[in-house]
């Protein structure tokens, strides 16, 4: 059975290049445009095996996103990647503190980013 990553990124053109690379290496895609909207699907019973998420976005950013994800019941231990151009070492150091378990700079490539996922999601 395919894994599932749920995409969050308000970007929607970065959403359609991470979904069509995620798809091509045989994933099934959820997504989502903000932390808030990701928030909703989870709690309303999608169940991803790995969660891709920007950093900045409107309603509900990355951090917030990863801190309220964390407490949901069942997602303790599914890995979250985080995606941005934010390269401060404080971000990366809270976003880990709060739970991610990695962080890719923008732009990613396809092939960088099927690696990163077979690394962090066994089986995949």
């Amino acid at each position: 059975m395919p894994k599932t990553i749920l995409v969050v990124d308000d970007s929607v053109t970065m959403v359609m290049s991470l979904k069509t690379s995620l798809q091509i290496a045989g994933f099934t895609v959820e997504t989502a445009h903000d932390g808030q909207q990701a928030l909703d699907k989870l709690k309303s019973g999608v169940k991803p095996d790995l969660i891709i998420t920007d950093i900045n976005m409107p309603r509900m950013g990355g951090i917030d996103f990863i801190r309220h994800a964390r407490a949901l019941p069942g997602m303790r231990f599914i890995p979250i990647l985080a995606l941005t151009t934010e390269s401060q070492q404080a971000k990366r150091d809270e976003a880990k503190k709060l739970g991610a378990t990695g962080w890719l700079l923008k732009p990613v490539s396809g092939a960088d980013l099927i690696k990163v996922i077979k690394q962090v999601l066994p089986g995949a």
